[in-house]
């Protein structure tokens, strides 16, 4: 039994133990510091990925600001190219998107909103790119389209606005009563804070005033037949 063994008989149990696994320890000890190594240097690329993409997006930014677009749209591009999938390339768009609706240059707005639309990894910023999308089919004067984009519905922080812009295509579309109850459902998903919307208000009670019926003016009464004179 191992409590009887002698000093020299344990050592050599030892030695013949390591002799067997001390390999396999080391590779073990090696496999680990290798794979502790790799995700560091993954995790640094990560982050230095994302400093680059963040970096880019600055540039697009301060090229939009001072007015070059056409710089902008080449940032944009190139961020793309080097930055698949980051959210800033999301971010980029949304942003020259919003740059050409201030421009009056809606079919490029369009486009820039569809790509975000489709392609952002992102579900709210795909969101809210389906929202603006929409409303730019509407100032195009495309409120089929428009209600074609929203026609999946949108729940949680997005639903009192999809029923507003919903609300705001029928109307162009002069459906009253198709209008008048999204833009309810819009004040109903909006809760006790955002329910407070001015505009959204104005729309309700636009639409909600009974309409005068067009009612003739009463007939003036005849004038009275002029009196005969006296003794004529």
């Amino acid at each position: 039994m191992d409590e009887y063994l002698s000093e020299k008989e344990k050592l050599e149990q030892v030695t013949g133990w390591l002799k067997v696994n001390g390999p396999w320890i080391l590779a073990g000890v090696a496999v680990g510091v290798l794979g502790i190594s790799g995700w560091r240097w993954w995790q640094n690329r990560v982050d230095q990925q994302a400093l680059d993409a963040a970096s880019r997006y600055e540039q697009v930014v301060r090229a939009f600001a001072r007015s070059d677009r056409r710089g902008a749209q080449s940032l944009i591009e190139s961020l793309r190219r080097d930055h698949a999938g980051s959210p800033y390339v999301d971010q980029a768009d949304l942003l020259a998107a919003r740059v050409s609706v201030e421009a009056n240059e809606l079919q490029s707005a369009a486009s820039s909103l569809t790509t975000v639309m489709n392609g952002s990894h992102d579900p709210e910023l795909a969101q809210i790119a389906r929202l603006r999308l929409a409303r730019v089919q509407i100032s195009e004067g495309h409120s089929d389209e428009a209600l074609a984009t929203l026609a999946k519905p949108m729940s949680g922080a997005f639903a009192a606005r999809y029923h507003e812009v919903r609300g705001d295509a029928l109307a162009a579309k002069s459906d009253s009563a198709g209008a008048l109850k999204e833009y309810l459902a819009a004040r109903s998903s909006a809760g006790p804070t955002l329910a407070e919307n001015d505009v959204l208000n104005l729309k309700i009670n636009d639409l909600s005033a009974p309409t005068a019926a067009a009612t003739p003016a009463p007939a003036a009464a005849p004038a009275p037949a002029p009196a005969k004179a006296a003794g004529k």
